[in-house]
């Protein structure tokens, strides 16, 4: 990390504005090369002597034009537009990191997929699932598909499937058959930062609407429709990411009539919602002719399986085929007929009965180790979602909490519109190694929430 401590005395203009302007010039002049990591907002704070909340506004404001990039539990660093509007990656280990800011389970279930992996080496027609494959996907995976979607209360037939390469992939052909560049395309106001990237790279524009406990207001999405065409309505109705909400049916029903008035397409992300047995049914229960329903078997069984699969309305599911072998001709169909196995024995079916149990057990310690604390969570979920109490800024709390070993993801990676990110953070409790090193990570953070900073004086 860099020790940068520009001169503000000689510019003029709100102090968040001058450190922008010295950040630029100094990029400009090769002072800060690309790849330069900056100091962290306390640390360039205290050495300019102006409140933390500056810098935090000054950063955004630089990585908005372009000149820094974030990087969740890394830090800030010189760099371009691109990279500025990317998603974060997944983290590189870092000896004596507990990473709880990446969404995951540490069981992979290595032991079952190596089975499958095993009984289809010794099969006959391996040859067959080496070479080209349809881009939709063979008619027996698109079957998996279709019974795997099929458990969330949706009627899915196997011809509407589309097996995909992940949840972000079919998040990239979605909005790709349904949306063109300067599109309005709604979220929640926080949300899955795989959406913003895709909304930057496809040139659309990305607006979050307002939420409750309860997940996206209703209410919000009637009255952007009112202000103007909205072309999609991408929404996680079950254990919303980051929040953990979780939509009631009701709620649902009303979400659907919207859509259908205003003529919104839906996409609804049910990527995590294989932890909840007893969820309402999906968006696509109510709409099946203009929700698209998205799920991965990343989170359920392994990522580096990345299948994940698409149920496509009717109307829209021949485009998405196309824009499917567009992006990547098709999915692995050696992985996809490993999922297909696991599908079909039962064997993902347990395993996904193993993660619910693992999940509430998770959960417990959370409970009990953040006792007191503002937090909305559920008992199935692999994450929770930790309001700070004030002064606390989001930012800041991850950079204290990743000094003192823990990393975690600021409210900022999800909002939509960063300047009204609230002051929250996402901990990801499925990721720890086992449940001990995951209580070590979180009594680390209820040590920090019970001794909050003291504010710095802004220079006058």
């Amino acid at each position: 990390m860099t020790i940068w401590r520009p001169d503000l005395t000689r510019r003029q203009g709100p102090l968040y504005r001058r450190i922008v302007e010295a950040l630029a010039e100094a990029v400009e002049a090769g002072t800060l090369p690309a790849g330069t990591r900056l100091p962290t907002h306390r640390d360039l704070a205290a050495g300019l002597g102006v409140t933390i909340g500056t810098v935090t506004r000054a950063y955004a404001e630089a990585e908005r034009r372009g000149l820094v990039v974030g990087r969740v539990g890394s830090g800030t660093y010189v760099g371009t537009a691109e990279p500025a509007a990317g998603l974060p990656g997944t983290p590189e280990p870092v000896p004596g990191l507990l990473d709880l800011s990446f969404n995951g389970a540490a069981d992979v279930h290595a032991g079952e997929v190596a089975a499958a992996l095993a009984a289809l080496a010794a099969r006959p027609d391996l040859a067959a699932l080496l070479g080209y494959q349809a881009d939709a996907g063979r008619p027996a995976h698109r079957a998996a598909g279709a019974a795997w979607l099929g458990r969330s209360g949706v009627d899915a037939r196997p011809e509407q499937v589309l097996v995909t390469s992940g949840g972000q992939h079919a998040l990239a052909v979605a909005l790709a058959t349904v949306a063109r560049p300067d599109d309005l395309v709604l979220a929640e106001a926080v949300t899955y930062a795989g959406v913003k990237a895709l909304a930057s790279l496809l040139d659309l524009r990305l607006e979050g609407a307002a939420m409750d406990r309860d997940g996206l207001v209703p209410e919000a999405v009637e009255e952007a429709c009112r202000r103007g065409p909205v072309r999609a309505l991408y929404v996680i109705p079950t254990l919303q990411n980051p929040t953990t909400a979780l939509m009631p049916e009701a709620r649902r029903r009303r979400l659907a009539e919207i859509c259908r008035r205003h003529d919104v397409v839906l996409i609804e992300d049910h990527v995590d919602g294989f932890l909840v047995a007893d969820a309402p049914a999906p968006l696509a229960a109510f709409a099946p002719e203009r929700t698209f329903l998205l799920t991965s078997l990343s989170k359920s069984l392994a990522p580096g399986l990345r299948i994940g699969y698409m149920l496509a309305p009717e109307a829209y599911a021949a485009r998405a085929a196309a824009v499917l072998r567009t992006l990547s001709w098709m999915s692995a169909p050696l992985m996809a007929e490993v999922a297909a196995l696991l599908v079909q024995d039962g064997t993902a079916a347990r395993i996904v009965e193993a993660h619910r149990r693992e999940a509430r057990a998770r959960q417990r310690i959370a409970a009990d180790v953040l006792t007191g604390a503002s937090v909305e969570t559920r008992p199935e979920a692999y994450h929770l979602w930790l309001h700070l109490p004030p002064p606390w800024r989001a930012a800041d709390f991850a950079a204290r909490a990743r000094e003192a070993g823990v990393a975690v993801a600021p409210a900022e990676v999800f909002a939509v519109d960063r300047a009204r990110a609230p002051e929250a953070v996402r901990v990801a409790l499925g990721v720890a190694p086992d449940r001990g090193a995951l209580e070590g990570g979180l009594r680390v953070l209820a040590r920090l929430l019970a001794a909050p900073p003291a504010p710095y004086l802004p220079v006058l």
